[in-house]
């Protein structure tokens, strides 16, 4: 068996060092990413979320818009909401059956 000299295992050392080095820094590199992806996946689930309850407050809003465009709507409205009245009418107020 041929005797390695001193200046080939010294620049074994070096390369593996190097090597394991770079390895070291690659594999941190794609940790930091993957946790980047992570986090990114979570806002998108939440703004999703945060989308769709939007949506449903928009149909809300369509929808009221377009009962405000009926007369009849806005009297009955403006009668139960503020508690105005005919002439001759007496308003009696009921409490809530949820509180």
């Amino acid at each position: 068996m041929k005797k390695v000299s001193f200046k080939a295992r010294r620049r074994f050392i070096i390369l593996t060092v190097c090597f394991v080095g770079m390895l070291s820094i690659f594999v941190g590199s794609i940790f930091q990413d993957w946790l980047k992806i992570m986090d990114n996946k979570q806002n998108i689930a939440s703004m999703n979320a945060y989308y769709q309850d939007l949506l449903k407050e928009e149909e809300s809003l369509t929808s009221e818009v377009t009962k405000l465009h009926d007369s009849d709507y806005i009297a009955r409205y403006a009668r139960e909401r503020y508690m105005y009245s005919l002439p001759g009418e007496i308003i009696i107020k009921m409490p809530n059956e949820e509180n």
